[in-house]
């Protein structure tokens, strides 16, 4: 059944990243899920097993970006600089203040459900060229990444899928926010998943990650993650975000109805 687990990881995780990184998700959001109802990966050791992928998923699509010299600019460190901080309180609120798994499906109801409508929203309905807001100011956007980062620690996602369909959202094109958004969610990503590591030796409960199926889908994420940064230019951008819109809006749909019932 190992080598069965470890073949099912790798790829899912190919899959997922193929089609988020060309938009600057690593596909953790999608994750996240998976693991919970088909390999059945316990609360809350979920988060910091998503967070191993982020870590070894992330330099697939990194290093194509980088070769394309889309790393470079201030956007970039702004989001590195206000995740960071935010993904290490995320964590140690998941850890002491959300065990429970009603209150954890909840939060990824109200979390994935939004932000798929948002994403299908802005590509079905464009603001007109002479109405679109300007980009977001950079004290703004540091502070959003903050929020995200703490965000992103409870869920476990790096909180590069929420930052980047609300920078597109304001105007920033989605070339200039994927690179950034990857790079700052593999970032809080490392951060986030140390923390865990050192939580893990004063708390009793399952909170280190399933090493095996996090390894397995992240080497699946670093496959997929640099076939999609270079897929990018070539396919079509209201594709793929209608995908990714439909499917946070499924998946957050579900969990409602499952925390509901």
């Amino acid at each position: 059944m190992g080598w069965e687990l470890g073949a099912a990881g790798l790829a899912v995780g190919t899959l997922i990243a193929t089609v988020t990184a060309p938009v600057g998700v690593s596909g953790a959001v999608f994750l996240l899920p998976v693991q919970l109802s088909v390999f059945a990966v316990p609360n809350p050791a979920v988060t910091p097993t998503n967070l191993l992928y982020n870590v070894v998923a992330g330099p697939g699509a990194l290093l194509r970006y980088r070769r394309d010299g889309a790393l470079a600019g201030p956007l970039v460190r702004r989001l590195v600089l206000g995740t960071l901080p935010g993904v290490v309180l995320g964590a140690i609120i998941r850890v002491f203040a959300l065990p429970g798994p009603g209150v954890f499906r909840l939060l990824v109801a109200a979390l994935m459900l939004p932000l798929g409508i948002w994403l299908i929203a802005r590509t079905l309905r464009p603001a007109p060229p002479e109405i679109r807001r300007p980009e977001p100011a950079p004290r703004t956007v540091t502070s959003l990444a903050l929020a995200v980062g703490v965000v992103g620690g409870i869920y476990g996602i790096g909180g590069g899928s929420i930052l980047g369909p609300i920078l597109v959202g304001r105007g920033v094109p989605v070339s200039k926010v994927a690179p950034a958004a990857l790079a700052s969610t593999f970032a809080t990503s490392v951060i986030g998943a140390a923390t865990y590591a050192l939580l893990s030796l004063a708390h009793s409960g399952s909170i280190v990650p399933d090493w095996f199926l996090g390894l397995s889908c992240g080497l699946g994420g670093l496959l997929g993650g640099y076939l999609g940064a270079r897929l990018q230019p070539r396919l079509p951008e209201p594709l793929l975000r209608l995908v990714l819109g439909a499917l946070a809006t499924a998946l957050g749909a579900l969990y409602a109805v499952n925390t509901l019932r």
